[in-house]
């Protein structure tokens, strides 16, 4: 199995385990007289084996994640990159939004608010970030297509 299906098999266990979740709690309680909709035994071992099988994907996906190599580099570590990437993005283009945000003064008397940071710079740096952020992920997604899952 190739780490990219590796992948998205645990998005799917995610989604399943969170409506397994939520059809768990719709059961949990019925009239009196009444039967629930749903067994819960038979969902509550649904569950049990979603999560059983999502520990076994999560630990496989880890252990391909930090020997798989692209030029030089785990997957771990890129994958640290990429998420340092785009929070510094988010960050730059959250100061980039805060400081272009125009203040409209009725009179001259008025106190006038003014950026306190160069804009079109971070504006070119977030840009920047976005660019680096791109290939890094590009490099992650070929990767996840060419690796196999280290198997136990």
């Amino acid at each position: 199995m190739k780490l990219a299906e590796a992948l998205q098999e645990r998005a799917d266990l995610n989604r399943k385990i969170d409506e397994l979740r939520a059809r768990l709690q719709n059961q949990a309680l019925v009239q009196e007289g009444e039967k629930p909709a749903e067994d819960p035994d038979a969902l509550l071992r649904e569950m049990t084996e979603s999560l059983d099988r999502l520990e076994y994907l999560m630990r496989q996906i880890n252990k391909t994640n930090g020997v798989y190599t692209v030029e030089g580099e785990t997957l771990t570590a890129l994958i640290a990159r990429k998420d340092m990437l785009r929070l510094k993005q988010s960050i730059y283009r959250d100061i980039v939004h805060a400081a272009s945000q125009s203040t409209s003064r009725a009179r001259n008397t008025e106190i006038r608010i003014l950026p306190t940071v160069n804009v079109a710079q971070l504006q070119k740096e977030a840009d920047a970030l976005s660019k680096a952020l791109r290939l890094v992920d590009n490099r992650i997604q070929q990767a996840n297509w060419m690796a196999e899952l280290i198997e136990e």
